[in-house]
């Protein structure tokens, strides 16, 4: 079955899509905030950032350039200064320096008690872990308390239109670079795609056969898990891509441990065999069939339809 589209409001609070947002879905009793860090200060009449609820902290490495989340939850305080206080607590700790903005959920009729923000932070840092998009900041596992099964299918009907909201507000925390499903059979991982998968081998003088797969996405290429990439690269290719190389978690065997976002078929081949290459012919499908030509044969059928 389709999926159905949603109406989401989103509130410019400052009239630039560049201050805090407000953001409220149809049928939903949620209210999130995008709020920036230096923007913060002008939250202080918000009453219901007065109330409990679950934040994110959003920044970027220093060292990798990758993006940071801190995920935690604030209660009601008996001086009404609920989650707005703790996030000026998070803004005066030098430890917590890296964020750059807040996004924050609530509800509208201050309906969350201990255990629902201990249950949603608890899911929250566990479906950020495993989409791997974000380096977690968090330290430990926050615990998930005691919750009704009643409960927890309305905290899961939250957590829903929460993803929805989050993609929206620009931080896709929650969603794989790459959306594979993994099945185990007998033991071994069985990984289908969506999407058609492209192959990338090529025979390097000095260095020997590299090889990768990779698919491409609404965001861009991406180079999966698995791939056996060349340790060495030459001054052929961008500064970005070396640093790309340089940061990538690959072992010493040149094997690539997680999936890698690239905005272009041709940085994604380059990344792999460190030099400069052309994507649209370096990546074919299983037949043989060349990204450049394939695209052209989808565009073609496109036209005629």
């Amino acid at each position: 079955m389709a999926a159905r589209g949603k109406s989401i409001n989103l509130f410019l609070m400052d009239g630039d899509a560049g201050g805090r947002i407000k953001c409220t879905l149809a049928n939903w009793t949620g209210v999130a905030y995008k709020i920036p860090r230096i923007e913060l200060d002008k939250c202080k009449e918000r009453d219901d950032l007065k109330q409990s609820g679950v934040y994110f902290l959003f920044g970027a490495s220093d060292e990798t350039g990758k993006g940071v989340v801190y995920i935690g939850q604030a209660g009601a305080r008996k001086n009404g200064e609920g989650i707005l206080n703790r996030l000026q607590e998070h803004k005066r700790n030098p430890d917590k320096d890296y964020w750059t903005e807040a996004v924050v959920f609530t509800t509208s009729n201050n309906s969350f008690g201990p255990t629902e923000i201990s249950y949603l932070e608890n899911r929250f840092c566990n479906l950020a872990l495993e989409a791997n998009r974000y380096e977690v900041k968090n330290g430990n596992d926050p615990t998930p308390g005691n919750i009704t099964e009643e409960k927890e299918s309305e905290m899961e009907e939250f957590i829903d239109y929460a993803k929805v909201i989050m993609g929206t507000l620009g931080h896709r925390l929650f969603e794989p670079i790459s959306q594979r499903s993994e099945k185990k059979k007998d033991g071994a991982i069985i990984i289908s795609d969506t999407d058609v998968r492209l192959h990338l081998e090529r025979t390097i003088k000095n260095v020997g056969k590299v090889e990768a797969s990779g698919i491409q996405t609404a965001e861009g290429f991406v180079v999966l898990r698995g791939g056996h990439l060349s340790l060495v690269d030459d001054d052929t290719i961008p500064a970005v891509i070396k640093e790309r190389r340089k940061n990538a978690p690959i072992d010493e065997k040149g094997i690539l441990q997680e999936d890698m976002l690239f905005t272009s078929p041709s940085y994604a081949a380059m990344f792999v065999i460190g030099k400069s290459a052309n994507g649209l012919t370096s990546w074919r499908t299983e037949d043989g069939q060349t990204l450049k030509s394939l695209e052209s044969t989808e565009m073609e059928s496109k036209t005629e339809s």
